[in-house]
């Protein structure tokens, strides 16, 4: 029994001594993967084709986490993260921002004048439709932007010269692809936000500010809404988020996302969440975190 007791001892160290496992949506190179190693230095980052497949390594265990984007500055929020946590049973645990800058992507040798056509996901041919227009590209829309490099430095094709991608730095690294042209957004204040998942609660640190965030619905009553949201300024607490999304089981139903700032262990917000319990139709608390560092616009 001791010596039983003893070897369990030493795998538990051995475990914690073990570099995470972090999970996100796309190949190496994808600014999802660098929200994933900002969080943790030295973690493993783990790519999934989907978001729920992220989603589900977490879930598993897996993967000690998943990091998945959910809103970016420019393009709004990413529903289908918020989806996907209405019905979870991971918790929020932190939160990461990454500055996001858009880099055009080619094979080695490949001229800039030379290319015809740019591949890369909707949202970043979006974000530099003023350069492509510019240029006279034509934009073909890929599953992911690091994705979209990896099949380029793949591709055998005779016209692979004319084609280029829209990638992180990164990507142009891991994919070994010359940068023709860097920072092409259209807009210099270009971030995404991400939410790291788990499935136990981040504990409260001593210091720093904390974010709360959770999911709300009101019954179909004049004001309830009001009623629900007047909480938080009535306890000293800051909204900083509130995005409405319709309800999959009941049409022309909607359900409301909020992140406040304060953790569930303050005083204010725990009352705060006490009294909208009573008044809303539907509370789910999704966790209390450290809010992510701000970001300078360089």
């Amino acid at each position: 029994m001791v010596r039983d007791f003893a070897t369990a001892a030493v795998l538990a160290l051995a475990a914690m001594d073990q570099p995470q496992r972090i999970a996100f949506q796309g190949v190496r190179g994808a600014f999802s993967e660098q929200a994933a190693l900002q969080f943790s230095e030295g973690a493993e980052a783990v790519g999934y084709r989907t978001f729920p497949e992220a989603f589900d390594a977490a879930v598993s265990g897996e993967c000690s986490h998943a990091v998945l984007p959910v809103e970016n500055s420019l393009a709004g929020s990413i529903n289908q993260t918020y989806d996907l946590l209405t019905d979870s049973v991971l918790h929020v645990v932190g939160e990461q921002v990454v500055r996001v800058h858009h880099n055009l992507l080619a094979k080695r040798g490949t001229r800039i004048e030379d290319v015809k056509r740019v591949y890369s996901h909707p949202q970043a041919l979006a974000q530099c439709q003023e350069y492509l227009i510019r240029h006279g590209f034509e934009a073909v829309t890929d599953f992911d932007t690091a994705g979209a490099a990896k099949v380029l430095s793949e591709n055998g094709d005779p016209d692979a010269v004319a084609r280029a991608a829209i990638a992180s730095k990164r990507a142009a690294e891991v994919y070994g692809l010359e940068v023709l042209a860097e920072k092409i957004e259209d807009r210099p204040y270009n971030f995404t936000r991400f939410f790291v998942l788990a499935a136990d609660e981040a504990p409260k640190r001593a210091s720093g500010l904390h974010k709360t965030s959770l999911v709300l619905a009101t019954k179909h009553r004049p004001g309830d809404l009001v009623a629900c949201l007047e909480e938080f300024p009535k306890h000293g607490i800051n909204m900083t988020k509130l995005e409405s999304r319709p309800r999959r089981d009941k049409p022309w139903s909607y359900l409301f996302y909020i992140d406040i700032e304060g953790h569930v262990d303050d005083a204010n917000v725990a009352e705060a969440l006490t009294a909208l319990m009573r008044k809303a139709a539907f509370v789910k608390f999704l966790g209390s975190y450290p809010a992510a560092e701000p970001v300078e616009v360089e």
